[in-house]
């Protein structure tokens, strides 16, 4: 049968399982039982890891994606299956795992593709970029990494914050990110099972790296609200959790992903991201 294998199974990876044929069996690992509840509830078998013994998941799995992010520690997955999945390398017939354009760093602003150095500013880009070289060396293991750009989709948008008023519109010079919609962060995926290139590595984003300033008055406009007042960078008042989010400047091509994997993107910016979004609240209202 075929097995998906799912390390730190959430909200890209389930929406990769909407887009499998229902004879493949889904097995996902999550950290409370509330949530292997709710996997369950999903059609996925759940596994509650760190705890459950996974030797049986992996013998069964033919291919594996890892969510799960690096610690303090380095990679969870590696640090207690390492040797396991190695010895099963040539087991799998596809290994994704879910990386970040963090690890392009900071470039001003300027384009960045799958080739880029790996030159990362932040604590998090760094360690992704030691967990993406882990990964890479475990002999004839089959991998496929992607970089994702800042995620959003259903759950996951600016309106509420935007309602109740505590969206902010940062200004910093020259401030672009990219991000991507999570059902084309699916379909990227589920392209790359069906065509699998060991070895290669995908940036997935949309086609308009933009300010974040941009957006968010973006989704004042089709709420119909005031846009939030525009605040000064080095001025304003930021945990430096959020100000770390600033210190990179980068539009990422997806050209790869495009030309090698067939995509055509269900969401090429964000404002047809948006008007999606907000069409879906008003369906289930």
């Amino acid at each position: 049968m075929t097995t998906l294998l799912s390390f730190g199974h959430g909200y890209s990876a389930r929406a990769l399982t909407q887009l499998l044929p229902n004879d493949w069996r889904v097995i996902g690992t999550t950290r409370s039982q509330d949530k292997a509840a709710e996997l369950l509830a999903a059609g996925t078998e759940p596994r509650v890891w760190p705890g459950a013994d996974m030797l049986p998941a992996l013998n069964a799995a033919t291919h594996l994606l890892i969510s799960a992010a690096p610690d303090a520690d380095g990679d969870p997955v590696l640090r207690e299956l390492e040797e396991a999945i190695a010895e099963r390398a040539e087991q799998f017939k596809w290994v994704g795992y879910l990386s970040t354009t963090g690890v392009y760093g900071d470039h001003a602003g300027g384009w960045v593709d799958e080739n880029s150095p790996l030159t990362p500013a932040t604590v998090r880009g760094k360690a992704r970029v030691a967990a993406e070289a882990a990964w890479g060396a475990i002999p004839g293991l089959p991998l496929h990494i992607f970089r994702l750009a800042g995620i959003y989709g259903p759950g996951r948008g600016p309106f509420a914050k935007v309602r109740d008023g505590t969206a902010r519109r940062i200004l910093k010079s020259g401030q672009v990110f990219s991000r991507t919609h999570v059902e084309d962060i699916a379909q990227v995926l589920w392209a790359s099972i069906r065509r699998p290139n060991p070895g290669a590595a995908y940036n997935v984003c949309d086609d308009d790296p933009a300010p974040p300033e941009d957006v968010i008055g973006h989704a004042a406009e089709l709420l119909g609200l005031p846009i939030p007042p525009a605040e000064d960078f080095d001025t304003a008042e930021m945990t430096p959790m959020a100000r770390s989010f600033y210190a990179e400047s980068k539009k990422v091509s997806n050209r790869r992903i495009k030309e090698e994997l067939g995509v055509t993107l269900l969401y090429p910016d964000y404002r047809a991201g948006l008007a999606a979004l907000l069409a879906l609240e008003q369906d289930g209202e």
